[in-house]
């Protein structure tokens, strides 16, 4: 917490525009850190669903587990 405090601390000094441009940077990192996420999770699957691992289902079957947790 200490390292983001003093981060944030120095952000502050920033002018406005600088601040505002930060934002943008880091939503757009987010963004693409996500997508990259995202990819990985189904190369995975799939991958796994090749190999057998993994069995289709139907949306039902899906609708059922997720009521479950």
């Amino acid at each position: 917490m200490v390292i983001i405090d003093s981060t944030l601390e120095k952000i502050m000094q920033l002018d406005f525009n600088s601040r505002e441009m930060l934002l943008e940077i880091l939503q757009k990192r987010q963004i693409e850190a996500r997508r990259n996420k995202m990819a990985k999770t189904a190369k995975q699957t799939l991958k796994e669903y090749h190999s057998g691992k993994i069995q289709p289902q139907t949306v039902n079957e899906v609708l059922e587990k997720l009521n479950t947790l």
